[in-house]
């Protein structure tokens, strides 16, 4: 048990460092939970609940913006408007999750796959970058989050079903989709941690409950300590997170994946992970 607890603090740390970065958390604990033989339970259980731990450090990292936009939700339009973009964003991850949840979950049982979409999706971010308005930052950016288009969450949205596939990375989808969509990068960061709050949420809510019956107490306690170190190493990576965007673009992440990529790929082919 002990050394179960060791490891689901490892798993923590690597849950919390990358859940709001561009890298993909679910490939990183996939990958992790494979080098650390961590086996307490099957995926897709322990990936999905941790992950709750990084709702909790977006709802305190921005709990006076929540608290004021839950507040004004009748009496402004403005705030309204802008919980109805988070809404449009979230629908089609949602739906396509709903509709193939257990085709998606054979996936987290493939590290090659997740090799492939961490260096997919690097490529990707990389030839985004390139763009010029990037280099010189998003021209048709909205001030502040409330004036996000119907048009800009809608795009988000259907990219972030990319997120489904173990590796993509759901923040890299949302901030990728936003800046194609026009956001500067702090935006549609911020965006994508407001995202993470429907999303993620109902994912661990969902998977709780289905599984519940199936978790003995010492399953159950590993997936609170879990969630609780987790959401303590998310929170500090929010910070992080957005004083590197305040000064860099994203192309540090880009090379970060295909590296790891191509580590993973290695380490399968010499039967470090399997």
């Amino acid at each position: 048990m002990i050394d179960d607890v060791v490891k689901v603090i490892l798993l923590a740390l690597i849950e919390g460092i990358t859940e709001f970065l561009p890298v993909s958390s679910t490939g990183h604990l996939i990958v992790g939970a494979a080098l650390l033989n961590f086996d307490a339970m099957l995926p897709p259980v322990f990936e999905i609940f941790i992950q709750v731990g990084a709702v909790a450090a977006v709802l305190v990292y921005y709990r006076r913006t929540i608290s004021e936009k839950t507040m004004a939700l009748r009496s402004s339009s403005e705030t309204r408007r802008f919980w109805l973009m988070i809404a449009l964003a979230s629908a089609p991850v949602a739906a396509f999750g709903i509709m193939f949840q257990p085709q998606i979950e054979l996936l987290f049982f493939s590290a090659h796959l997740v090799a492939a979409a961490l260096i997919f999706g690097g490529i990707a971010i990389l030839l985004v970058e390139r763009m010029p308005r990037f280099r010189k930052g998003a021209t048709e950016s909205p001030m502040d989050l409330s004036q996000v288009t119907p048009r800009q969450a809608a795009l988000i949205g259907l990219l972030q079903v990319l997120a489904l596939v173990p590796g993509m990375s759901r923040s890299g989808c949302s901030i990728v989709g936003g800046m194609l969509a026009g956001l500067n990068r702090r935006l549609a960061t911020e965006f994508s941690f407001f995202l993470a709050i429907p999303l993620l949420g109902s994912a661990t809510i969902y998977k709780f409950v289905t599984t519940l019956d199936t978790l003995s107490p010492d399953q159950l306690l590993l997936l609170v300590l879990g969630a609780a170190f987790s959401g303590v190493f998310s929170w500090l990576a929010i910070d992080l997170l957005l004083k590197f965007i305040s000064r860099h673009s994203f192309v540090a992440f880009g090379y970060y994946r295909i590296a790891a990529g191509a580590l993973i790929l290695l380490a399968l082919s010499t039967g470090l992970i399997s």
